[in-house]
């Protein structure tokens, strides 16, 4: 049996497309936690693998590695770096005029079902991770389907919710660098390396403290972090510092720029900064996950 997969499934008039890795001894009776990883603005759901590593820790840990492929700009032309990128729909309403169309919430919602269907997930432990573009999409589909999603993860990208409201709480953990210079930590403007971005440029990003503070207020706590942790370049708060296993943690990494940390980037260092080792994020993300599931 293929432990890679591509499949494609039908969401209005968009045929969708999406990748699941399996890990080994996976049999069609199994019930595995699921981590879906939404690639960046411009990626795909295979460079989205290889640049993270999820495909060699899933074979470790034994959970589903799912990535979704996001619509071009333009779908109805090839997709292609920078000219016409695949990107998600993550809000802002800077890629695409309506939050509406692509219907990647829909996408996402359809491919759940998927999952459960397919393969038989474990439906309680259903993960979202993502960078950049990816990791703001991660946001909003953190709130949009928190009935179904159990804890996200974004990485290196902006909250674009005004106004975040639960279902259920949902634990969340950030991971940012401090020399992103497409994602500052305390927001503004930001580079931009897609071609036409005159309408990114003109929505400066805000501070990434404001969404996670609003996120642990939805949470049902307050919005003030309760404990600061500094360890070999990587400062931790955590905004819940209780046994509650709905917390909301920030993870920065001196030094790193727009890299996934501990992971690799197609993009020279002169337009995405310097990568770091001070952080397995792959590693870090999927603790955090299994850390709040422990009682299931």
């Amino acid at each position: 049996m293929a432990r890679d997969r591509r499949f494609k499934i039908q969401v209005g008039q968009r045929s969708r497309r999406w990748l699941i890795h399996l890990p080994p001894g996976f049999d069609d009776h199994a019930s595995l936690p699921v981590v879906i990883m939404l690639h960046g603005g411009g990626a795909t759901a295979r460079s989205a693998a290889m640049e993270t590593g999820w495909n060699e820790l899933a074979d470790q840990a034994g959970f589903l590695a799912v990535y979704p492929d996001a619509l071009a700009r333009d779908p109805n032309r090839m997709a292609n770096f920078p000219a016409n990128p695949q990107l998600w729909n993550d809000g802002s309403n800077r890629y695409f005029a309506s939050r509406n169309e692509p219907d990647d919430i829909s996408f996402l919602d359809w491919l759940l079902d998927e999952l459960d269907e397919r393969f038989q997930a474990d439906m309680r432990r259903v993960f979202v991770t993502g960078f950049s573009n990816g990791a703001s999409m991660a946001f909003r589909v953190g709130m949009e389907l928190s009935g179904r999603i159990t804890a996200i993860a974004p990485v290196a990208g902006t909250c674009w919710l005004n106004r975040i409201e639960l279902q259920r709480p949902v634990p969340l953990c950030y991971i940012t660098g401090t020399a992103d210079p497409m994602n500052p930590v305390d927001g503004g403007p930001t580079k931009i390396i897609f071609e036409g971005s005159e309408k990114i440029l003109a929505q400066p990003k805000p501070p990434i403290r404001e969404a996670l503070q609003k996120w642990a207020i939805a949470n049902g706590f307050r919005g003030e972090v309760t404990s600061v942790q500094q360890w070999d370049g990587v400062r931790t708060e955590t905004f819940h510092s209780g046994a509650d296993a709905a917390q909301v943690i920030c993870l920065t990494v001196d030094g790193l720029g727009h890299v996934w940390p501990g992971g690799t980037s197609p993009l020279p260092e002169s337009v995405v900064g310097q990568p770091s080792n001070k952080l397995a994020g792959t590693q870090r993300i999927w603790q955090f996950f299994r850390q709040c599931t422990a009682s299931l």
